[in-house]
């Protein structure tokens, strides 16, 4: 039967103060809400159904980007029990395990929800609650068991006996899978009758025990995956827990940290063996890094694509691909699909964007190159830069193998410099250069002796 997960992501998070919805705070490299949807994806949800009520708009706007993810607003919000009828009706959800994941768990394990589906797919069970065993269990609700393993009752901490605040230790970590079509028969049965005239979920529970169904519980092989994040006190703890996970399995794969505790990288991150992570590394997104690489320190990589042997160093790179070989920073910028080839060399205080440097070729120092092709062997001279905007349009400049661009070269697009091509050092640059040529664009220099002394005394006097 198709799995449905419903992600409960309507609260306000009123601990957060915070004018963003809590689930839009991030955790390393994305907004808690997109963790519990990537576990849900990888454990083969076949719909994923987010409820949003505040800040819905700003939720709905970053989801958007989650093709798979369906949104329902919850206008009113009346608990949980509540949020689950709301998007079990307006999504026509009829059959099947339903998994119910709050917004703000952002570890939970994708192998752990398909165990929590599983648990009610054969019809055994009608109802499983998520459970965990903390090592302070102090303010989670204590789930107590019958003989048979069955779920015998929730009982709050408020309500613990202190013997049952010292033996029971399987906590409510608040989420729930459902036998769908019992769920969606049964929903519109919890009540409001208590202090918050809210609708809980966790009576469900009770519910179907009165229909004469059994509910049992998943246990979550790591307390953590069951943790949610109410503070930012919290988000700090949890992100400190993910950053250690991550980071313990790169270096068991054979990536080296010398301090793992300011390396921050992302779920979705790929790390070759032999390859070195410097302090304040941060990679993010679909970056994959290739073997043998020295990445950092002071470096941030987001969906980079990075070869083999390559070193980086102070370096920023958004949306782009670093072949094999490859020398970049200290303190480059590189953006917009940009590509480095094997062996070239990014210097110091370079900006890349749009541009395809060849195969070792060198940009060394203090140049932005924008919309370029730029091909194999070519050296660029310090303080050059294409003019490729302007205020309406981008063009583009094309420079050939082996060019010598001199130093404070402009580049005015579009332009093409033909191959092994000279330019003069602080030339303008607005016609096409044919190959071999030699290209000086500099008025003549004027000089006139004996003016500065004569200036410097002229001043003097009138001061």
């Amino acid at each position: 039967m198709p799995m449905t997960a419903i992600i409960l992501a309507a609260g306000e998070g009123t601990r957060m103060k915070s004018r963003h919805p809590k689930v839009m705070h991030k955790l390393l490299d994305r907004p808690l809400v997109s963790w519990v949807t990537r576990a849900a994806r990888n454990a083969g949800a076949d719909r994923i159904i987010v409820v949003v009520g505040n800040g819905a708009e700003e939720v709905r706007a970053h989801l958007a980007s989650e093709k798979d993810v369906e949104c329902v607003e919850q206008t009113e919000r009346l608990g949980t029990g509540h949020a689950t009828r709301v998007a079990i009706e307006a999504a026509h959800v009829s059959e099947g395990p339903v998994v119910i994941l709050n917004g703000d768990l952002p570890l939970i394990e994708s192998e752990t929800i398909r165990a929590f589906a599983d648990t009610v797919s054969s019809g055994e069970h009608a109802c499983a609650i998520l459970t965990m065993t903390p090592p302070d269990p102090f303010g989670y609700g204590r789930v107590e068991l019958a003989a048979d393993g069955t779920v015998a009752r929730i009982i709050e901490q408020k309500d613990c006996t202190p013997e049952q605040s010292e033996t029971l230790l399987e906590c409510n970590a608040g989420c729930y899978a459902f036998d769908g079509a019992l769920l969606a028969a049964h929903v519109g049965e919890i009540g409001c009758e208590n202090a918050q005239h809210e609708y809980y979920l966790p009576d469900m529970v009770e519910i179907l025990r009165g229909h004469g169904h059994s509910t049992t519980i998943t246990h979550c092989p790591d307390y953590v995956e069951g943790l949610g994040v109410n503070s930012r006190v919290q988000l700090a703890e949890l992100t400190a827990l993910a950053q250690a996970k991550i980071n313990e399995g790169l270096m068991a794969s054979g990536v080296t940290m010398l301090d793992p505790k300011t390396v921050w990288v992302g779920p979705d991150v790929a790390v070759g063996r032999d390859t070195e992570l410097l302090p304040m590394t941060m990679l993010w997104g679909a970056t994959s890094v290739g073997e043998g690489c020295t990445v950092g320190p002071n470096t941030r990589l987001t969906n980079t694509t990075v070869g083999n042997n390559v070193l980086l160093e102070e370096v920023v790179g958004v949306d782009v691909t670093i072949d094999d070989d490859a020398t970049c920073g200290p303190r480059a910028y590189l953006r917009g699909g940009a590509h480095v080839l094997e062996s070239a060399h990014i210097g110091t205080h370079v900006e890349l964007k749009n541009t395809v440097v060849g195969k070792g070729s060198k940009v060394p120092h203090l140049s932005y190159i924008g919309d370029c092709e730029m091909g194999a062997g070519v050296n660029i001279g310090g303080g050059s830069i294409t003019c490729n905007y302007d205020g309406v349009h981008k063009s583009r400049t094309t420079i050939g193998d082996g060019a010598f661009i001199g130093s404070d070269t402009m580049m005015v697009a579009p332009v093409s410099i033909g191959a092994g091509a000279i330019t003069g050092a602080s030339s303008c640059i607005t016609k096409d250069v044919p190959a071999d040529a030699l290209a000086v664009e500099r008025s003549e220099q004027f000089m006139k002796e004996g003016y500065a002394s004569k200036r410097l005394e002229r001043l003097r006097k009138e001061a």
